[in-house]
């Protein structure tokens, strides 16, 4: 079988690495696709729409133009994807991950959590949704691996 993994969330660590290499190792048919993860690429993206309004000294229209930039991405590589892994860091509360979480909820796409035990009561209801949840990278990789046979 094979599959379109889309790795959704935390940006600061390398667990997209991590599960890409554990796949890699093995006769597994998987395509990964994820969100722009260079964090300053990922804030500029509604740059190339020109200037935001003149007095935005909080920087919401240029945020609010990468973000629907950013979600044209989004949308489209969750649509087209079988399965996303999606990861919640302890260090940094990651919005995007939990709404492309409800995302996939909403259009019926299997996902999987990655995170810690120490945040689990934050995420009860996005692991509520789930089809699995994960502790660690190793876990998603054996799950991926069962997934392919």
């Amino acid at each position: 079988m094979k599959l379109n993994v889309y790795l959704s969330g935390e940006i600061h660590t390398d667990w997209r690495d991590q599960i890409i290499q554990g796949c890699q190792d093995t006769d597994l048919n998987i395509e990964f696709s994820s969100a722009i993860t260079d964090h300053e690429e990922s804030d500029s993206a509604g740059d190339i729409l020109g200037e935001g309004l003149a007095g935005d000294k909080q920087g919401f229209w240029r945020d609010h133009k990468s973000a629907k930039v950013n979600a044209i991405r989004t949308k489209t590589l969750i649509a087209a994807c079988d399965i996303a892994i999606i990861r919640f860091g302890d260090k940094y509360k990651q919005w995007n991950a939990a709404f492309d979480a409800g995302y996939c909820a909403a259009l019926n796409k299997p996902y999987i959590t990655l995170h810690s035990t120490d945040i689990i009561h934050p995420l009860k209801e996005v692991d509520a949704a789930a089809h699995a949840w994960a502790t660690d990278v190793d876990q998603v990789v054996a799950s991926l691996k069962y997934l392919c046979k």
